[in-house]
C-alpha cells in the first residue's frame, strides 16, 4: 500500500498570513493537533497546537516559523514510511505528503494510518495468533509455514521485532484457523518456544464437553 493510496487531498492547510486563531479553529473542527503550513514556495512544515497556544491568537503564523517541524513523505513511498515518521517525529497527528518540488499534495491523518495498519496486518480476518520467541538466526519462514500447513492451516500474516531487553526475536504469526491447539502442539514438538497465543483452543473445548457429559451423568 503506497502513501498515494491513503492520502487525504481535501484536508485544510494554513499559510503564514493566517491568524493563529484560524489555525486553532481548524484544529478543533478537524480533531487534530497539527496542521501543514505552506508559503509561496510550497510546503513549509508542520505546526502544533501547543506552539499556537503560547502565542497571541491575533498574531499571524509567521511568528512561529522557527517552531515548524520538518517532516513529510513522498506519494510513491510505502505507507509504512509514514508510520515510521510518526514514530520518530513524536506525537504528530498527521503526516504531510509532498512531491519532489515541495508542493503539498495532502496529508495522512493518524486515524487513516491506523486503518491502513489494520488492513496491512489482516486484523479483520478471523484466525489465531501465535507469538514465538527465538534467536534471530533460527528463523525459517519456510519451516514455520510447513509446520502450520501440516495442520490444514496456512499463515496469513507474519511480523517480527527484536525485544531490546533479551535480544531475542519475537515472531508473531497469524493463521487462518481459530482452533490452534494442534498447531501449538506441533511447534512445541519441534522445540519452538511459544511466548503466548490467542485463539479457540480445541483442548479447552474438549474439556468443557467432557465436563458437560460428567454433569449430565451425575444428574441421572
Amino acid at each position: 500500500m503506497l502513501v498515494s493510496h491513503i492520502i487525504e487531498t481535501n484536508f485544510p492547510q494554513v499559510n503564514f498570513t493566517d491568524k493563529i486563531s484560524f489555525a486553532l479553529l481548524l484544529m478543533d473542527d478537524y480533531h487534530v493537533e497539527h496542521l501543514a503550513v505552506v508559503n509561496e514556495e510550497g510546503f513549509a512544515g508542520i505546526i502544533g497546537k501547543d506552539a499556537l497556544l503560547d502565542e497571541d491568537e491575533d498574531s499571524l503564523l509567521d511568528v512561529l516559523q522557527e517552531q515548524l517541524l520538518q517532516a513529510s513523505v513522498l506519494p510513491h513511498e510505502h505507507f509504512l514510511s509514514a508510520v515510521k515518521l510518526v514514530s520518530v517525529a513524536g506525537d504528530i497527528s498527521l503526516v504531510p505528503v509532498v512531491n519532489e518540488s515541495k508542493e503539498l499534495l495532502g496529508v495522512i491523518t493518524a486515524k487513516k494510518l491506523i486503518h491502513a495498519l489494520s488492513i496491512f496486518n489482516a486484523v479483520d480476518e478471523p484466525g489465531g495468533v501465535i507469538v514465538i520467541e527465538m534467536d534471530k538466526r533460527n528463523l525459517s519462514f519456510g519451516e514455520l509455514s510447513r509446520l502450520v500447513e501440516t495442520n490444514d492451516a496456512y499463515i496469513t500474516q507474519l511480523n517480527t521485532y527484536t525485544e531490546t531487553s533479551t535480544g531475542l526475536l519475537q515472531v508473531t504469526v497469524k493463521v487462518n484457523k481459530l482452533e490452534i491447539s494442534d498447531i501449538i502442539a506441533t511447534l512445541q514438538r519441534y522445540d519452538y518456544n511459544i511466548r503466548y497465543y490467542f485463539g479457540e483452543e480445541l483442548y479447552e473445548n474438549e474439556l468443557k464437553e467432557n465436563l458437560d457429559l460428567l454433569m449430565t451423568y451425575l444428574n441421572i
